[in-house]
């Protein structure tokens, strides 16, 4: 294994920031200086307090207005996160950093629970999360992500969860009291079934197989389930789209969605210096068919197309999905959220 290849970690190297003036750099290493990661970087957590717990997006792609995000920068690692570029606004790189800096918002059950009684809130379904994970290693020590769920119960308002991990099984009683009331959809992302690939492009998040065992699991206690196939990264996981679709099916999946790679921002220069370092037999191929969804370019800011891609390839990938979708998921569907189960004072409701 290369010497800077770090076990469990999907980055290997830590590129400037941009909105940083100043760059840290190791020239003439001193005999008592250590190099700033050394066989096996560890991950440090910072506390902060959070103004608002609810972020609202405007994206045309994406179905839900609101997320939460407990925490910042992510353990799980993998290689082609969006939300690598956003850790750069908190001072930090968008590779190694990413993953080993660890933001916890230590308040925002408190701020959450304000913001759901203000006057005029309308509880619409929240999506937890849309940048980080919220099972992500962190949740094991902190359990933000459980108390948040704990407050969508209590008040009766309707969460959306997507996430890579199988901690999530830790919450099964709390999903399916919510679910009871209609109150969640529960996402697993899914985009492979290699082990080997998984170790090097998602290093700790759950394998593919301990995901749809998570499925069959939330299903037998009435916790409606659906899949993300994503992202979709052309000549190297467009194999197993099909076999997901089947396999979760099989486990009792209702629903399932797809989204094609995009490189912006820093993402690319981490993923491109991944891919040579791991599949340098094709990693020209693969950037170039990545290029190929998106007009000719990695990244991509284009409405519909960064999502789905564009062209020969995108089309191959659409017809593979929906085929397999068609097959394995036909009149399957999410039930609907119970939006009149919102209570956010806790007075009796008059019939």
């Amino acid at each position: 294994m290369n010497k800077d290849v770090f076990k469990g970690r999907g980055a290997s190297i830590s590129p400037d920031n941009p909105y940083l003036k100043r760059r840290e750099v190791l020239e003439h290493i001193e005999g008592l200086d250590e190099e700033k990661y050394i066989n096996k970087p560890q991950t440090k957590f910072y506390k902060e307090h959070t103004k608002g717990g609810l972020s609202k997006n405007d994206s045309p792609d994406l179905p839900l207005n609101y997320s939460v995000n407990p925490y910042q920068g992510c353990e799980h690692g993998c290689i082609y996160c969006y939300a690598r570029n956003s850790h750069q606004y908190w001072g930090f790189d968008a590779g190694l950093g990413f993953e080993t800096n660890i933001m916890v918002k230590t308040n925002i059950v408190e701020v959450l629970r304000e913001q759901f009684k203000k006057k005029g809130h309308q509880p619409q379904a929240i999506m937890l999360s849309g940048n980080t994970d919220c099972y992500q290693p962190a949740e094991r020590k902190f359990k933000l992500t459980r108390k948040i769920l704990e407050l969508c119960l209590e008040m009766g308002h309707p969460v959306s969860v997507i996430t890579k991990n199988t901690l999530i099984l830790r919450d099964q009683d709390i999903l399916a009291k919510l679910a009871d009331k209609q109150l969640v959809h529960v996402y697993f992302s899914i985009n492979h079934l290699d082990h080997q690939l998984k170790a090097l492009l998602e290093p700790r998040t759950a394998t593919g197989q301990k995901k749809i065992a998570a499925i069959k699991t939330l299903k037998d206690r009435g916790v409606p389930c659906g899949i993300m196939v994503a992202p979709i990264i052309p000549a190297l996981n467009t194999m197993d789209i099909a076999d997901i679709i089947r396999q979760s099916a099989d486990a009792g999946a209702l629903a399932a969605g797809y989204t094609v790679v995009r490189l912006n921002g820093n993402v690319k220069e981490v993923f491109k210096h991944w891919i040579k370092e791991h599949y340098p037999e094709r990693a020209d191929k693969v950037l170039h068919q990545i290029e190929q969804l998106h007009g000719g370019k990695l990244n991509d800011t284009e409405w519909g197309r960064r999502i789905k891609g564009s062209g020969i390839i995108a089309e191959m990938i659409h017809q593979i999905f929906n085929t397999a979708k068609q097959k394995y998921m036909k009149d399957r569907s999410m039930p609907d959220f119970n939006y009149d189960a919102f209570n956010p004072h806790g007075q009796l409701k008059l019939f």
